[in-house]
């Protein structure tokens, strides 16, 4: 039988502003972006906030409301990152096969091993060597395991075992489940299962119906039955896909500025991918209105690309087929997906296009300018418009555009 862990770094955001910042321990804070470009959203909050009913992706002033001496922390990045490379070195001494789940999350296979006695391990050392806490699940399958280091938190350890998971893991409500959102969770709740036992429970053919192959999914899910393996280290830290997403100033209301920010965000998706050495196979568009409903469409493409002119004819194609301008969008996003490594070759085409040979040259020397010049170098054409709120709107001032119209006193 496997020993699975999952370890879930407690208010991962808040926990390490509270390392650099002591004199915040204890103290209601909130992780929070900036509310004047439309992020000021709690990312993270601190136990004391957590207890004043402030929940994550809350908007700052309902939070503000709910506990008036609510401190607000911008968020970094940086800092985030740098301490879950940290712990994920410290899981690396106890196992080969680490897998992350975000950066404040991580599966490990102990089989073989005293999976109790790691992950109290784990919890000592992540307080003493980085000053944070850890919640840990400790079971037989990576499901089982996450439910577990949601059971006690902070700073816990919970067990499930094949002989009580039953009892501890049934009466658990069914959005529990890994994988369950909003949407299917209404769904199951519709149909009377409000339990992961009622799933069980449940007929699994009529699941099949209702929900299809998550139907099935969620059956093995709830009965124990999750096989999947943790990845080992060498596989997860492969780069999956490139994206980037903004979330402007503005509600985008119309086709025109929605693409003029796909453009936007295709060239900086595609200058990444040059600089990774990467071409993708599948575009990937995300949307979310202003009712913090998200959705995606994915398009195959014909053949492997990095670069920008490809990646936007996409995006705004699933956009037409997509989008209705009725309905206001907060947030959108772009990613590349199905990567190819091209440093050791890439397939060539019997028939070359010599526009994507010309387009390659073009991209590729935007790439030389804004290395050399700087991100404002160049910008799209279509950008330079009115108030230039759509430049403002730019996922990274770095990323900004990459085609044919000159900005700070250069002539294209």
């Amino acid at each position: 039988m496997r020993t699975i862990l999952h370890s879930d770094c407690n208010n991962f955001y808040a926990s390490v502003e509270c390392v650099f910042s002591p004199e915040l321990r204890g103290k209601p804070i909130a992780v929070c972006g900036d509310p004047s470009e439309r992020h000021g959203i709690v990312l993270a909050k601190s136990d004391a906030a957590k207890k004043c009913g402030i929940k994550t992706g809350e908007a700052v002033w309902t939070a503000r409301q709910k506990c008036p001496e609510l401190i607000v922390v911008p968020p970094c990045g940086e800092k985030y990152v740098r301490f879950s490379h940290m712990m994920r070195d410290i899981y690396a001494e106890y196992s080969d096969h680490v897998e992350p789940f975000g950066l404040d999350e991580s599966w490990l296979d102990v089989t073989g091993r005293d999976g109790m006695e790691i992950a109290c391990s784990l919890r000592r050392r992540a307080l003493k060597e980085l000053g944070i806490t850890l919640s840990v699940g400790v079971s037989f399958n990576k499901v089982f395991a996450k439910l577990g280091s949601d059971m006690h938190k902070p700073d816990a350890t919970a067990v499930i075992t094949p002989r009580n998971y039953k009892q501890k893991v049934w009466p658990m409500p069914a959005c529990s489940l890994l994988f369950i959102g909003r949407a299917t969770m209404h769904r199951l709740y519709a149909y009377g299962l409000n339990t992961i036992g009622d799933i069980v429970r449940a007929d699994p053919e009529s699941l099949h119906t209702l929900f299809g192959k998550n139907g099935d999914t969620l059956y093995a899910y709830a009965a124990g039955k999750d096989d999947a393996p943790v990845m080992p280290i060498s596989e997860t830290d492969d780069i999956k896909s490139v994206g980037n997403s903004t979330t402007p100033a503005f509600d985008i209301c119309d086709y025109s500025d929605a693409g003029r920010i796909l453009y936007l965000l295709c060239d900086s998706v595609a200058e990444r991918m040059r600089k990774k050495h990467f071409r993708c196979r599948t575009v990937t568009l995300w949307l979310r209105d202003t009712q913090l409903q998200s959705f995606t469409r994915q398009m195959k493409l014909e053949r492997p690309t990095d670069l920008s002119a490809d990646l936007s004819r996409a995006a705004l194609a699933l956009l037409r087929e997509s989008w209705a301008a009725d309905r206001p969008l907060r947030s959108l996003g772009v990613q590349g997906g199905d990567l190819m490594d091209i440093r050791n070759g890439a397939q060539l085409s019997i028939l070359p296009d010599p526009l994507a040979s010309r387009q390659a040259v073009l991209e590729k020397t935007a790439d030389q300018l804004h290395a050399r010049f700087g991100a404002e170098a160049l910008y799209r054409g279509v950008l330079l418009r009115q108030d230039h709120r759509l430049l403002r709107a730019a996922p990274d001032s770095s990323l900004a555009a990459t085609n044919m119209a000159a900005v700070s006193g250069r002539q294209s």
